[in-house]
């Protein structure tokens, strides 16, 4: 079963149905574009998690997903503990994992670097705490992804449209502020896998912004392999390794972000038992050689897995997320023909002509995605620093 419809759970299905297995996927959107390609739909809210085990029992599945679907990650957890199918970690760990504000007292009190962070479930008590925090901050959601709902706060005085901009995001109306902490370099948005408690798989990448979108803090580019020094990626890849031993972890693929921050430190900013959006997994697996696709399938099934083994990449790999500055009516891309054939390794546009689009404020803005390969990271960062000398999109 795979909780959710959205684009990103095509590859879970195609790499499924190769192995010969029958794909489930249940939401309550019937017409989520997932439901078109899998063999079997199953109407259920998937934040709802006894409606969804309910469902889970009747149809007798053998394993459950929730890749790249944030929403459906603890249900996808507590489905599979009350079933008794494999899962990335405990529920009890999978809730404190997409927790941000649970997330960041395990980290605070193991004594893992962490930024000065407490969450709330009303407004009135954050804004009584504005003298706790180091300014400026950022005003979270504590269970969304995307960048939805995230805000940089510079002045107290905005503190509190920040957190309602927060709450709006929020399904279960909490909310976290926290120190904003300066980074060094470009964050890091990246999967990797366990295999039986052991972090096999780590990697890194360099999660790029546009300054000039409606939300700044918006990951726009993501980079393989990272830029970041070898040791911190050392550091954080040993950090990630005494955490997943903590949560007693088992098998099973994890988003991960981090950061190297201005105080000399590497920080892990979050950690989900799923695949990353914006088609992360599948890049990766492009990139390497390697199958992180594949793999969660089989964990999800309990069948062996192959040989994982850390990543190395075949060039440089870019995913651009094709966005627009603008509102209006989508037209269409041009990308120069000669670009695109000596660089351009898939393009996975989610809108078509007609359709309204809006200025980038969370990854559910984007208009689709780029796969870019280069052979260095010189003719890469100079396609990128006039991306209209190759690719307009139009708008009206």
């Amino acid at each position: 079963m795979l909780l959710g419809g959205l684009r990103y759970l095509l590859p879970v299905i195609n790499e499924a149905h190769k192995m010969g297995v029958h794909v489930i996927t249940a939401d309550y959107l019937p017409d989520n574009i997932a439901h078109k390609y899998s063999d079997e739909y199953c109407n259920v809210s998937i934040i709802d998690k006894d409606a969804v085990l309910k469902a889970a029992q009747e149809l007798k599945i053998d394993g459950i997903l929730s890749h790249a679907v944030d929403p459906g990650v603890t249900t996808a957890a507590y489905v599979a503990e009350k079933m008794g199918l494999p899962f990335q970690c405990t529920y009890e760990a999978t809730c404190f994992l997409q927790d941000k504000s649970l997330f960041r007292k395990f980290l605070t009190d193991n004594g893992f670097n962490c930024p000065k962070a407490k969450g709330y479930d009303n407004i009135d008590d954050a804004l009584k705490d504005v003298d706790y925090f180091n300014w400026p901050v950022i005003v979270k959601p504590v269970d969304s992804a995307g960048s939805k709902g995230v805000t940089k706060v510079e002045k107290r005085a905005d503190l509190k449209t920040a957190i309602e901009t927060a709450l709006s995001a929020s399904i279960s109306k909490n909310f976290i502020v926290e120190d904003f902490l300066d980074k060094v370099g470009a964050q890091s948005s990246a999967d990797i896998f366990t295999a039986d408690g052991k972090l096999v798989y780590p990697a890194y990448s360099d999660q790029l912004f546009d300054k000039n979108a409606a939300n700044p803090y918006t990951p726009a580019i993501e980079i393989w392999p990272a830029s970041m020094e070898q040791k911190y990626q050392d550091d954080l890849t040993n950090q990630l390794q005494r955490l997943f031993t903590l949560l007693n972890v088992k098998s099973g693929i994890y988003n991960v972000e981090s950061r190297v921050c201005s105080d000399g430190k590497a920080y892990i900013m979050e950690v989900s038992p799923r695949g990353g959006g914006n088609r992360i997994a599948e890049l990766q697996d492009m990139a390497t050689g390697q199958s992180l696709i594949r793999n969660e399938i089989k964990k999800a099934l309990g069948m062996p897995l192959d040989n994982i083994t850390a990543p190395v990449y075949d060039g440089v790999w870019c995913n651009y997320i094709l966005h627009s500055s603008t509102e209006g009516q989508f037209v269409s891309i041009e990308i120069d023909p000669e670009f695109k054939q000596k660089y351009i390794r898939d393009v996975g546009l989610i809108v078509k002509p007609g359709d309204h689009i809006v200025p980038f404020k969370g990854a559910n803005n984007s208009l689709g995605t780029l796969f870019l390969r280069f052979k260095t990271r010189e003719e890469l960062e100079k396609a990128l620093s006039d991306t209209t000398s190759w690719m307009h999109i139009n708008v009206k």
